[in-house]
């Protein structure tokens, strides 16, 4: 199942609510503010500040 990108309009980060940033090839959810990235799991974002991941920007 694909990510419906219209989610990002509704979601937020759950640590600091700000905006979240869809990565395709990764899979993945970003919030740059907290430099965190959170999984996308079948299509459907997992965000729990427990699985979140450090994120790097890639240079």
């Amino acid at each position: 199942m694909a990510f419906d990108k219209k989610l990002l309009e509704i979601v937020a980060c759950p640590i600091c609510k700000g905006r979240l940033e869809y990565d395709k090839q990764a899979q993945q959810l970003i919030c740059k503010a907290d430099r965190l990235a959170y999984p996308i799991n079948d299509g459907i974002p997992v965000l729990l500040a427990d699985k979140a991941e450090p994120w790097q920007e890639k240079q």
